[in-house]
């Protein structure tokens, strides 16, 4: 009699322990769970330690490097990766068993409903400001992390395969959040920039980029259909590369850290 496939779940935390508790728990139908607690000051680790005790504590400056050591922990055939402010449905564990039990090694894209507070915003995300569906779902080994601090690159083994069943992601609380979140986001990505070394094009490039971002969210995503929270989403994402890019223009000219 061949064994199911054993599915851990993997968990990156810095400082959630506000909404850990959420999380954690509906993830208790997975065969492992991994939480790796990254430079947690608050109660994080004492949250995390009531549902597992396959806990990871260290300081990373790169997010690619805390989730690949995470990948690494986990002892499950399939590794399931779920942040902090995300909610997985009891459905999705069993569309996810029913799959892997027949499944070739290699990946699943698994789509979200994405919230701002309690609204679902269904459209428009995008631009490195949110996703609608990413690759959450590997066999071992099929997935790594690229070495960046903010929106990391992926290396996958397998063909593109799809599950059905959305995780609740729940983005920002209100504007303030997301607000604060751009500011998080384009400190990285600039310090990217500037650890690379890497030529940052003309500023008109930039902002012609800008531009195609904001008309492929708010447009071609149907932004336009969320009202004032899609052209918001649309906003956010055209000015991420331009903060980030004008956030390496004043270090380089100024010689100072950001």
């Amino acid at each position: 009699m061949i064994a199911e496939p054993r599915l851990s779940v993997l968990v990156v935390a810095h400082n959630e322990a506000e909404q850990l508790a959420d999380c954690l728990s509906r993830l208790t139908n997975a065969d492992e769970l991994v939480v790796v607690l990254d430079k947690c000051s608050d109660g994080s680790r004492d949250v995390a330690s009531g549902y597992t005790d396959r806990l990871v504590e260290g300081s990373w400056e790169l997010e690619g490097e805390r989730r690949n050591i995470g990948l690494d922990f986990c002892r499950g055939d399939w590794i399931l990766e779920v942040d902090a402010d995300e909610r997985v449905p009891v459905g999705l564990f069993d569309e996810i068993r029913e799959t892997i039990a027949t499944a070739e090694p290699g990946y699943f894209l698994i789509p979200f409903d994405n919230y701002v507070g309690e609204r679902l915003v269904r459209r428009g995300w995008g631009g490195s400001w949110g996703v609608m569906a990413a690759p959450r779902l590997s066999s071992r080994g099929a997935k790594r992390w690229g070495a960046q601090r903010i929106h990391p690159s992926l290396s996958l083994l397998g063909e593109k395969r799809w599950l059905t069943t959305p995780i609740n992601h729940y983005v920002d609380r209100d504007l303030n959040d997301m607000l604060d979140r751009l500011r998080r986001y384009t400190d990285s990505r600039s310090a990217d920039l500037l650890e690379s070394g890497a030529k940052m094009p003309p500023m008109i490039w930039t902002i012609r980029r800008c531009l195609g971002r904001f008309i492929k969210c708010y447009c071609f995503r149907r932004g336009y259909r969320e009202g004032r929270w899609g052209f918001v989403i649309a906003l956010m994402a055209a000015l991420y590369p331009l903060i980030s890019h004008l956030k390496v223009d004043i270090a380089r000219r100024s010689g100072e850290k950001l």
